[in-house]
């Protein structure tokens, strides 16, 4: 943990309104995208099953965010998938990946709606092509959270999730799930390379200040 600074309470001032500008090695995640040929690996009674599924993930920008003098920029997301076997959603997932320019701090955090949540830390600079977030059981900083029927029936030890921007312009994760199942140790994993479909839109603040600027207006939001 970085030692904290004398003054906890002061935010930053002349904060740059455009989310999308200040991403770092996020803003090649930014718009919506797509894909049909994802893979899951995941524990049934039976054993390991593996399922082909279809991706659809949207990442929207977010206003700059402060802890005091802390400064994140981000994306909130949206993923759902389906398999191409059955209607019902296979798998619903939001939350945020954020970005601290001022230490290479990225950090994502999830929720589904089966009684999880997480989030997890990384580290990376601003035009790296690859990134990873790690969490653990037990960790109070970057950690997970579960039901009590998660907890003993499918218990989360451990997550991890790696990104690669590719020269076309996807991106493509592998995502670890460390798993204890019935008193066994089990690698839930999931892959999937995903193609752009629509590009990002600009973040709340970031409109308003270039619509006030077109109208000839002055000052700042807030």
């Amino acid at each position: 943990m970085l030692p904290l600074p004398a003054d906890i309470f002061t935010e930053p001032e002349n904060v740059s309104p455009d989310g999308l500008a200040n991403l770092g090695p996020l803003r090649r995640l930014a718009g919506s995208w797509q894909a049909d040929k994802g893979i899951d690996v995941n524990p049934k009674a039976e054993g390991p099953e593996r399922r082909t599924f279809i991706e659809r993930i949207r990442m929207d920008p977010i206003d700059p965010q402060a802890n005091g003098p802390q400064l994140f920029y981000g994306l909130r997301y949206h993923i759902h998938i389906n398999t191409p076997e059955e209607d019902i959603t296979f798998h619903d997932q939001v939350g945020y990946w954020l970005w601290e320019p001022a230490t290479g701090l990225i950090m994502q955090t999830l929720a589904i709606p089966r009684g999880q949540v997480l989030l997890a830390s990384g580290k990376a600079g601003p035009d790296d092509r690859k990134i990873s977030v790690t969490a653990k059981r037990g960790d109070t900083a970057y950690g997970i959270c579960s039901t009590d029927f998660l907890e003993q029936a499918f218990r989360t030890d451990a997550y991890r999730c790696d990104i690669t921007f590719n020269d076309d312009g996807s991106w493509t994760y592998l995502i670890q799930t460390e798993l204890f199942v019935r008193g066994a140790p089990f690698n839930h994993h999931d892959t999937n390379t995903l193609q752009l479909v629509a590009p990002p839109k600009l973040n709340p603040l970031a409109v308003i200040v270039n619509d006030r600027a077109k109208s000839g207006g002055s000052g700042t939001a807030g």
